[in-house]
């Protein structure tokens, strides 16, 4: 089952689930990250930030990073967040032009994990 042996793998565990911007509207993408072509061993990770333009941007900069690792990243879709840090919410939706709408449960759930005391986190396919 993809994202279960990240657990023993410590270069896989080593990289944050999620990294987003604390608060404001904007894209996201999630990834499944793997290592030496093994698929098997991977794990899926969330990534989002104001600073980018297009999705596409926001891949070109992880991709970059974790290449440096020896870290194999693929964008399984992409999409919107909207984070507010005072208020404790977020709101997961919206898709990307070029990677597709991504399962915005699986990046819901990374959410959870991440913000474990956040009021309200929640996503929809508008």
């Amino acid at each position: 089952m993809p994202g279960k042996t990240a657990e023993v793998n410590p270069l896989l565990a080593s990289i944050d689930d999620v990294v987003i911007d604390e608060n404001g509207r904007f894209k996201y993408i999630l990834c499944k990250v793997y290592q030496d072509g093994n698929k098997e061993d991977s794990k899926m990770i969330a990534r989002g930030t104001r600073q980018a333009e297009f999705h596409a941007d926001i891949y070109d900069h992880l991709d970059a990073f974790l290449e440096e690792l020896g870290v194999t990243c693929e964008c399984v879709g992409g999409g919107k967040i909207e984070h507010d840090s005072i208020a404790k919410t977020i709101t997961v939706f919206g898709h990307s032009q070029g990677y597709g709408k991504a399962d915005h449960s699986i990046t819901v759930r990374l959410l959870k994990e991440k913000f474990p005391d956040y009021n309200s986190i929640t996503w929809s396919d508008d």
